[in-house]
């Protein structure tokens, strides 16, 4: 819709505010990629710090704490959305070139302060001339979309035009006289760009996180353990093709956790809180962690949402200090059930704390298979409790931890309809051969896993076609907090045949027939496959 006058004053500081505010959220997309100090808002708040006089440094400190350089980086960020950009969209309706100098200006201060950092290179000018030419054309673009010229006036002749120009002011574009407004294409053009540059701001952010996470991680020399896992057996890998290994790499292992955006979290910036029901919180810093006993294992890890036969299940070896250690160094208080932990994105999981008291390896690990954890597995510090699913006991990017009790704090999945303690069950998985494969009769064979943590598999048997039990060949395990392999030959005659595993723990226990789905405490059922034998 077209209004009969000139750009009103809020739509000139849109125009700017809308491209100051792409140029910043570009010029830290672009960061992301060269490195995350190049970032001009950074550049600045760094410069001003160094400028500052030593009271007003002192102020935000006591002030903010160590939020100060969270604060300035904010209000450089709105010193320039809120002053300088407004006035470039007011200067820039004047004349374009007014616009385009004043953030030529703007970019010059934030190349300046990027290129005298002690470390400048030519390459981290980049973002700020990317930024700023971002900016320049979203003014540009924008003060063409805030034109209304009616077509008549286009082709009007001299003493119209003259007429014209003495009823209202003309706003000049490239050249041509625009005497309309256009709102609504102003509003969408300027959501437009607000998108462009909130999008670019997160996602450079979160670019740039990783990247510095990332260069943490790989600068980490992980310590050597005070308490060494026992050697893995010889015999502890059946090595058949097919066959899961025992230990599983990194790479290849299950991630299942409610982050939809993986949580960057610097070591140096991490602490872990311990209070509740405490005699004395504890809060401890990575370098806190790294400087006490750690100690290694074998642990396998399984989902509460794996099905029967399910792949959310994996054995690594872990490096990280006893939580029992910490929380008696807290002291325990009488009546304390509960260690509600919380992950750096806000995740919480309860676990029970006789579990980690009584003696198996619960720990806070920060390592994993002889190197630092893996960003999506927690790094720099996960739980790791054998025994337990992942829901009530694998905090991953674990920052708190409360000591208190299951009647007055309810973890994540609880209130979600799952189970608020979530012992593992005994279960048993075929690898070789997979559903529907097509064999070859004769002598074959049949292979997989089986885990019951904390307690230890004592005997896997396997049926074929609803016959007999047989008892399969164990492998060697170090301790009872990991899977089993195990295998056994068959005569496979032609036919379709159907092949069923189950395990026997060492209490006893024998898995059960019954089926029943994940929720709300785990899955239940003999794995069973489907072959055809030619």
């Amino acid at each position: 819709m077209q209004s009969n006058s000139v750009a009103p004053a809020w739509a000139r500081a849109l125009m700017g505010l809308v491209a100051g505010g792409v140029a910043l959220g570009i010029a830290q997309l672009a960061a992301a990629f060269v490195g995350p100090e190049t970032s001009p808002a950074l550049a600045v708040g760094d410069a001003t710090v160094d400028l500052a006089p030593a009271p007003v440094k002192e102020f935000a400190i006591r002030t903010f704490g160590e939020s100060d350089k969270t604060v300035l980086i904010v209000g450089v960020v709105l010193v320039v959305l809120g002053g300088v950009a407004p006035l470039i969209g007011v200067l820039a309706v004047r004349r374009l070139a007014y616009g385009f100098a004043g953030l030529a200006a703007f970019g010059a201060i934030g190349l300046l302060a990027v290129l005298t950092r002690p470390d400048a290179e030519v390459p981290d000018a980049l973002p700020t001339i990317l930024g700023t030419a971002a900016g320049a054309w979203t003014l540009w673009w924008l003060r063409r979309r805030v034109a209304g010229a009616s077509p008549s006036s286009a082709h009007a002749t001299g003493d119209d035009r003259s007429a014209a120009g003495a009823e209202r002011p003309a706003v000049m574009l490239a050249g041509a006289d625009l005497r309309g407004f256009d709102r609504r294409r102003l509003l969408t053009g300027a959501a437009g760009g607000a998108a462009v540059a909130f999008g670019g701001a997160v996602l450079g952010q979160v670019l740039g996180d990783r990247r510095v996470v990332d260069a943490a991680r790989v600068r980490l020399a992980v310590p050597e353990p005070a308490t060494p896992a026992k050697p893995i057996p010889a015999g502890a890998d059946l090595r058949i093709n097919g066959l899961s290994s025992f230990i599983t790499k990194n790479q290849d292992f299950y991630r299942v956790d409610t982050a939809l955006i993986v949580p960057q979290v610097d070591p140096n910036d991490w602490k872990l809180r311990i209070h509740g029901m405490v005699d004395r919180p504890v809060e401890l810093t990575y370098a806190d962690l790294l400087g006490m006993p750690l100690t290694e294992a074998d642990v396998t890890l399984t989902c509460v949402s794996n099905e029967v036969g399910g792949e959310y299940v994996g054995n690594a070896r872990w490096l990280g200090v006893r939580m029992a250690e910490v929380l008696r160094k807290a002291g325990l208080q009488s009546g304390a059930d509960m260690l509600l932990s919380t992950s750096a994105d806000g995740f919480t999981c309860g676990t029970p704390v006789d579990v980690v008291m009584d003696g198996r390896e619960a720990l806070f690990a920060i390592a994993m298979n002889g190197e630092a954890l893996p960003v999506d597995h927690g790094f720099p510090v996960r739980q790791v409790v054998p025994g337990l699913y992942g829901y009530v006991s694998a905090t991953k990017w674990v920052v708190d931890l409360k000591v208190t009790r299951f009647d007055q704090d309810e973890a994540y999945w609880t209130p979600r309809g799952w189970a608020a303690k979530g012992p593992i069950k005994t279960q048993s998985r075929i690898d070789v051969p997979k559903p529907g494969d097509s064999l070859k009769a004769g002598r074959t064979t049949i292979a997989g896993v089986a885990w019951a943590q904390h307690t230890g598999v004592d005997a896997v048997e396997v049926r074929v076609d609803g016959g007999q039990w047989r008892q399969a060949r164990l492998a060697q395990v170090p301790g009872p907090d990991t899977w089993r392999q195990w295998s056994i030959d068959w005569d496979a005659a032609p036919g379709r045949h159907t092949i069923q595993v189950r395990a026997t723990d060492a209490a006893g226990r024998t898995q059960t027939e019954q089926e029943a789905p994940p929720a709300p405490d785990g899955a239940t059922g003999w794995h069973t496959i489907t072959v055809q034998v030619a």
